[in-house]
């Protein structure tokens, strides 16, 4: 089965074809400990390719929803040709195709694709996969209206994604198919809108056992490089101040003086659930950041104890959640497991825990959205036959996993 996936939750424009064939493999009803190694299951990425609106937002601090609008409207067409030229897929001839009623509101994209459809012919797609949430509904509309167009046009059927399963898929994947694993399958996913433990017994299916209650793990990394006076995205600015201020420690220790030491709380470390709270921390740090002057040094200080406080917490609830629920899996998805340091605490944790549990975390440049992802989680979805009707598919900025 060949899949085009279309990506546009946040500030990433994503476009991606795959082709799949095989399932999940054993199946984990009757044999729930058994390892996937996918049974078969294998794709191969056709085409791939994201282009990034970082530069657009960065002077906003943040993302700048009608203007990811714009960018969206602005990127998807070339990326489609771009995806499809490289799968061999780009069918000189024409379609036709009235989209004018699908695109209402999207008028750059409407004209961007009139001319695509002048020039090239349905590819040999199967299906068509887009997200529908959770993310920024204003820019979740233009993939989701952008999908719909190419399914009418080409008169293929629609599978509708949520991003965060798309992100366990992603993390489950490896070398052209799903990594071997053993359920239970413990998921934490972190990124700037979630940070949440996903508990699944067997293959799609998913239990949220903890949440944040305010602010995403990614969210307070922007929001505390801000205070920082940091560029955007905050996260990996904070990252590299506290790998620095990291090697300090290790030559010579000065973040023991008394001037540059910094003690910040870990929120909910202790509490008896497993939920996240990053607003308070925040807000520690801000107050610390009006106690005194902000030097270089100080500012080091400062992002070092953030990232370590965010890591002591996630890294807690995630070793607790393991115990409870004997997870045999860790899978760790979203922007935010790109830190090198939360990446390296969790598997350092579970060496000296003496867990025999095995950590699936896919390569930093894949824990970022894409469209790859999505593609991914549609083909599962479409195997079980989970097609869309084009008018049901609406945006959902705070769309739930479900199995």
């Amino acid at each position: 089965m060949r899949v085009l996936a279309i990506e546009s939750s946040a500030d990433e424009s994503g476009v991606s074809v795959i082709e799949a064939s095989g399932d999940f493999g054993a199946d984990p009803i009757r044999e729930p400990q058994a390892a996937s190694n996918g049974a078969g299951f294998s794709f191969t990425i056709l085409g791939n390719a994201v282009a990034s609106q970082i530069a657009t937002h960065a002077q906003y601090g943040g993302i700048y929803p009608n203007m990811a609008v714009r960018e969206h409207q602005k990127n998807f067409v070339p990326l489609l040709e771009t995806v499809l030229k490289e799968a061999g897929m780009l069918v000189a001839g024409g379609t036709t195709a009235d989209i004018d009623e699908i695109l209402t509101r999207e008028t750059d994209l409407r004209g961007h694709l009139v001319e695509f459809f002048k020039k090239y012919s349905r590819p040999d797609i199967d299906a068509v996969a887009v997200t529908h949430g959770p993310g920024l509904e204003p820019t979740l509309w233009v993939g989701i209206n952008f999908a719909k167009a190419l399914a009418h046009a080409w008169q293929l059927p629609l599978v509708a994604i949520n991003h965060m399963e798309s992100h366990i898929m992603m993390s489950a994947s490896e070398d052209g198919a799903l990594a071997k694993f053993k359920f239970p399958l413990l998921s934490l996913l972190i990124s700037g809108g979630h940070t949440e433990l996903v508990l699944s017994r067997e293959w799609m299916q998913y239990e949220l056992i903890g949440q944040t209650r305010d602010d995403a793990v990614g969210e307070a990394f922007d929001k505390v490089a801000r205070l920082l006076g940091l560029p955007y995205p905050g996260g990996p600015e904070i990252s590299h101040l506290a790998s620095q201020a990291r090697g300090q420690v290790v030559l010579s220790h000065i973040m023991a003086k008394s001037d540059l030491a910094i003690s910040l709380p870990r929120p909910m470390i202790d509490s008896d659930d497993y939920d996240f709270s990053f607003s308070g921390l925040k807000t520690a740090v801000r107050k610390v950041v009006e106690s005194e002057e902000l030097t270089d040094e100080r500012r080091k200080a400062i992002a070092l104890e953030f990232e370590n406080a965010c890591a002591d917490v996630l890294v807690a609830k995630t070793m607790r959640a393991i115990e409870e629920f004997g997870a045999e899996t860790i899978l760790v998805g979203g922007g935010v497991s790109a830190n090198t340091h939360i990446r390296e605490s969790l598997a350092q944790a579970i060496k000296d825990y003496g867990y025999n549990t095995k950590l699936l975390i896919p390569p930093p440049e894949l824990a970022t959205d894409n469209a790859l992802m999505i593609a991914l989680a549609g083909y599962f979805r479409a195997q079980k036959g989970e097609f869309a009707e084009p008018d049901s598919i609406r945006a959902s900025g705070n769309l739930k996993l479900h199995s």
